[in-house]
């Protein structure tokens, strides 16, 4: 993550942010590449969903708190496109070349509603399902700030709790459908506007006072795929855990999220998120159980290898050219959301 002007923000609070993406990552790695406890404890599941709810609450935190200062829907998309598009599609284009598909599926793939019934991912494409949830909030986000300006953000809770309602009405305790999971990046971006002061004082106040261990714990549960209602819970949860340490960065847990490793894995996270099920789906991820889990070091150091020149000899190439082109019509100071 890169800092810019706006003295809101302090490198501790944000050394946060970089660390619970940082966990998130390596949550979601896990899930994949990890044997997590017995099968019937769902342990991988949980596992899973925990790292993508952390990392749907910092999106949509990063991205609202970039719009309330500075409210260019042009200069955000193409920064958002210059980010997430080159990657993506590299991936994607390579992935087509060994494994074809039909003409509809890879146009589901690349316009990113693959997520969609019939949904056409297919092994190494479908952890991609939660890009198409992104670029669908970025899309509607941009719409939201085109039509009305920054006070149509004031309408983040209200979307947040009507898509939750649509969970509950559909029983959908956990999906890859947008509608049913948006509301984890909505929830975030909530967040954001209890940080910015824009939804008054008592909420922010609640999470200044928020005993981080029992809502961490609370979090775990409804990440459980047997919670039950407790799932619905979720993407508040994990908002308000990001948010207890996001108000509070000075106590040791806080600090400890800003450590130098951390803060390394959150800069080459999406790298290692697009990248993972490639490698997995070599030589390297490859054989029996026993000769699969002996080969997962060499699968974890060749991803971070890759994901290291990715990010550093590819990605930030065509982030600076994304910069260049939003800085045309740039006002104000802004923090970049990655």
């Amino acid at each position: 993550m890169e800092h810019g002007a706006d003295t809101t923000m302090n490198n501790a609070r944000f050394q946060v942010l970089d660390g619970w993406r940082g966990i998130s990552i390596l949550l979601v790695l896990a899930a994949h590449f990890l044997p997590l406890g017995p099968k019937p404890w769902h342990l991988n599941v949980g596992a899973g969903l925990l790292g993508m709810a952390f990392f749907f609450t910092l999106s949509g935190f990063l991205v609202t708190h970039f719009l309330l200062h500075n409210d260019r829907v042009g200069a955000f998309l193409i920064r958002r496109l210059f980010r997430i598009l080159p990657l993506a599609w590299l991936y994607m284009g390579l992935v087509f070349l060994l494994h074809p598909v039909a003409h509809d599926a890879m146009t589901a793939h690349f316009l990113f509603y693959a997520n969609y019934p019939p949904k056409p991912l297919i092994p190494v494409t479908d952890h991609l399902w939660s890009l198409c949830v992104e670029m669908h909030f970025y899309l509607g986000i941009a719409l939201l700030v085109a039509l009305l300006k920054r006070r149509g953000l004031l309408l983040i809770p209200v979307l947040c709790v009507a898509f939750t309602l649509l969970r509950v009405e559909y029983g959908m305790h956990y999906s890859v459908i947008t509608h049913f999971r948006v509301d984890e990046v909505l929830a975030g971006a909530s967040l954001a506007l209890i940080y910015n002061d824009k939804l008054g004082s008592g909420l922010r106040t609640l999470l200044q006072r928020a005993f981080f261990p029992a809502v961490l714990l609370l979090l775990l549960a409804s990440c459980h795929p047997d919670s039950g209602v407790m799932s619905y819970l979720r993407p508040y949860l994990a908002a308000a855990t990001v948010g207890s340490t996001l108000f509070n960065p000075h106590t040791r847990h806080a600090e400890f999220l800003g450590n130098r490793v951390l803060r390394y894995i959150a800069t080459i996270s999406y790298a290692l998120y697009v990248l993972h099920f490639f490698l997995a789906d070599t030589w390297l991820g490859s054989g029996e159980r026993w000769e699969k889990y002996a080969k997962r070091p060499l699968l974890i150091a060749a991803l971070f290898i890759s994901a290291h020149i990715s990010t550093f000899y590819y990605e930030q190439k065509w982030i600076a050219l994304g910069k260049r082109f939003s800085e045309r019509n740039r006002t104000g100071a802004i923090y970049e959301c990655k």
